[in-house]
């Protein structure tokens, strides 16, 4: 899949983005020309996009209530009067550090040191609307934009130096922050350059970059900008934002999902000094002046609340396989992906397999829960948030009150994680309703246990999956379906000449949305469990196996690359077991291998070692992305090992940190990467892909230690049992 391909099929929305489907979460009863008022004089780089769909990620429906799109005029920089270079845009840093390789795409085109640059993301009101970060598209779409940016305003810098001097453009170099002529050794800084002007400048349609060969600034590991303000603390997340004279906020929330309020008694609360009460509709909150307060005051209301019985997680994917639907093909095309004749080619087949697995709902578990922080002026809001979309909270906002959206700015600190699950905006509007209640700016924070129930979990889905295989092993016919959890990593990246796939959407007992990699590793935990399965009917090495029936290079350089690397076909000991799994999505192609130990006695899995070779185009930051193998991975454990949401008549029963397992310092094993740099290619993401592998490679080699096929995610919440 190209980088447009990608683009296009984001544009689109994949399947399990629910959250960005569902209905508002409530319902209650700076212009561009004031650009320089801000800034002062300097020089602006402007940007008309013809098409701007494919420079955005996903979000709720098509084109934003009052965006001009698809020719909005967005501005992306501003050179200041001292040499500063401010960036402006949408995409938003949740601990992925964009911020660091942004920084050094911009110094790499313009060639000023990164101290220079300043870059205002996710603030409605400053940067050009974008639609969300998520989807592995920063770096292939948002890096690459602020590049051409870069190198339209160098060449900006470069034409003033020229007029004043009166010389050929083409003559003068532009280096280090300023412009100087070869000829006659003479310079100016960019900030004198800059002095006076107020000029704007379209990009040009087509305008040469630095090849990745030629990087100095790009492909080097340069440290997290602002990275100290994080260690010492200085660093303001979305929980810590303060105004003068605000309230604390907290929510009286129903006893079950989908439970309708029939009787309130709030008069405890209201007769506290200082307490704000709220009540629309299923909407009941409180305002105070200190959080214990509010706590307190939220504590003594009495609700009662009616909610149908609901399914508990034991009846899970019986539930889904009963309520499911037709799916539509993942690349958008109407009905099913279907190639060749399925049915023929597996009558024909020389062996055939047939398994089914399934995945749980897991949670996010952010660092940081969800928090804002709402004032208004008159009938105008400003909330601070912590969201991977500053514009889809702006709209969310804009339709609970009725506002249009220019009396609605959304403002986005650099927030402390969020894994695909803060795409929505309950908890500014929340805040919002609770502030203009009080007429005080209010700040909401939710508890642990509040985003372990409230949020939106990863989806639960079952997988049916069936092939048949011609006695030398190729792979001649392939099923796939997928019940609920989505249809991205969907197609299977094997040669297989006959196919039939198809996603099926399902009623799901639990709100559900975006999880990192979407269903890419569900059904990468599928797909690469049964190719395991697969082998061993075939009594063939697995890794043999994978390599005949796949013929994508890039993806065979991961398998190989990692398979060197972990010394695959060592002699084992006893209770050691070695598994691989992997694949491609959002333009990323990974191999994870995996050592685990499996105690004899108490059942007790261990994973010791995981080894991951990476590619995705030219490396931007060797270690930031480094940073995203390892994390991705340390993730993932959870999810394979022991995550999952336990839950009962719309109730969640495990919804505290000491009752949901995550990984742990001492359950993190000896993490090793191999990242291949492919200069020769455009520059993709590493968000979300590298997490595809670890889940089938530890089922794969808990196989391999034991004998014992595990089918299931979570593989050993409680141990395996072998007996």
């Amino acid at each position: 899949m190209s980088t447009q391909d990608l683009l296009k099929s984001e544009t689109a929305l994949e399947p399990e983005r629910y959250e960005l489907r569902a209905g508002p979460s409530y319902q209650f009863q700076v212009d561009r020309r004031d650009f320089f008022k801000f800034l002062g004089a300097g020089i602006l780089v402007v940007c008309v996009l013809n098409d701007t769909s494919p420079a955005q990620e996903s979000g709720r429906g098509g084109r934003p209530a009052g965006e001009a799109l698809p020719k909005e005029i967005g501005a992306w920089m501003h050179i200041g009067e001292d040499g500063s270079v401010t960036l402006y845009t949408g995409k938003v840093e949740v601990g992925q550090n964009i911020r660091t390789s942004l920084t050094q795409a911009v110094c790499e085109e313009l060639s000023v040191p990164p101290d220079k640059i300043t870059l205002t993301m996710g603030d409605t009101k400053l940067t050009p609307y974008d639609r969300g970060t998520f989807g592995s598209l920063t770096t292939p779409v948002m890096n690459l934009q602020l590049r051409r940016v870069a190198s339209a305003a160098r060449d900006v810098l470069v034409t003033l130096a020229a007029k004043q001097w009166q010389v050929d453009a083409k003559s003068l170099i532009a280096a280090n922050g300023k412009v100087t002529d070869p000829a006659s050794m003479r310079s100016i800084e960019y900030a004198a350059l800059a002095k006076g002007q107020s000029l704007t400048e379209t990009l040009p349609a087509e305008d040469p970059l630095i090849p990745a060969t030629q990087w100095k600034v790009a492909g080097q590991s340069l440290p997290k900008v602002d990275g100290c303000d994080f260690v010492t603390g200085k660093h303001r997340y979305p929980y810590d934002q303060k105004l003068p004279g605000m309230l604390h906020g907290k929510i009286v929330r129903p006893t079950a999902f989908n439970a309708t309020l029939v009787t309130l008694d709030t008069k405890e609360a209201e007769q506290m000094p200082g307490v704000v009460v709220v009540r629309d509709g299923n909407f009941v909150g409180v305002a105070a002046p200190t959080v214990e307060l509010a706590s307190k005051a939220a504590s003594s209301i009495k609700a009662e609340w009616k909610a149908d019985p609901q399914p508990s997680n034991k009846e899970l994917f019986e539930v889904l396989k009963k309520t499911a639907a037709e799916g539509a093909d993942p690349t958008g095309d109407a009905g099913h992906v279907t190639t060749g004749s399925v049915d023929q080619a597996m009558a024909a087949a020389d062996h055939r397999l047939q398994q089914t697995y399934t995945v749980s709902y897991i949670a996010h578990v952010p660092l940081e829960p969800r928090a804002a922080l709402a004032g208004w002026d008159g009938d105008t809001v400003t909330v601070w948030t912590g969201t991977q979309r500053p514009f889809g909270v702006r709209a969310d906002l804009a339709e609970a009150f009725r506002l249009p959206e220019d009396r609605v700015r959304v403002l986005m600190p650099d927030t402390g994680s969020a894994y695909g699950g803060k795409h929505t905006g309950e908890t500014a509007i929340e805040a919002a309703r609770l502030a203009r209640a009080a007429k005080r700016p209010v700040k909401l924070v939710w508890t642990r246990e509040e985003e372990f129930t409230w949020a939106y979990f990863r989806p639960a889905g079952v997988m049916d999956v069936s092939a048949g295989v011609s006695k030398d092993a190729t792979i001649t016919a392939w099923e796939f379906h997928n019940y609920n959890s989505g249809a991205a990593g969907i197609r299977t990246y094997y040669d297989i000449p006959n196919q039939r796939i198809q996603f099926h959407p399902s009623h799901s007992p639990l709100r559900q949305g975006s999880y990192r990699a979407l269903a890419a590793s569900a059904n990468h935990f599928a797909r690469e469990s049964f190719m395991d399965e697969l082998a061993h009917s075939l009594k063939m090495d697995p890794l043999q196996f994978r390599l005949k029936n796949l013929k994508n290079e890039r993806l065979r350089a991961v398998f190989e690359a990692s398979a060197k690397k972990f010394g695959w076909g060592q002699p084992k000991k006893p209770g050691q077991g070695f598994g691989m799994g992997g694949g491609y999505e959002k333009l990323g192609n990974v191999a994870t291998f995996v050592e685990v130990y499996v105690d004899p006695k108490s059942g007790d899995v261990s994973v010791k070692r995981v080894v991951t070779a990476f590619e995705c185009g030219a490396i931007v930051n060797p270690d930031n992305l480094r940073n995203q193998l390892e994390g991705a991975n340390i993730m993932g454990l959870g999810g394979a090992l022991f995550e999952a949401i336990e839950f009962e008549n719309g109730k969640v029963l495990n919804g505290r940190m000491s009752q949901y397992r995550v990984p742990r310092f001492r359950d993190v094993p000896v993490l090793e990467t191999v990242m291949l740099d492919r200069k020769d290619l455009p520059s993709a993401g590493a968000g979300e892909a590298p997490i595809v592998g670890v889940a089938p490679a530890i089922g794969n080699a808990i196989f391999d230690a034991t004998g014992v096929r595990l089918r299931a995610l979570p593989l050993v919440p409680n141990g395996l049992k072998t007996s």
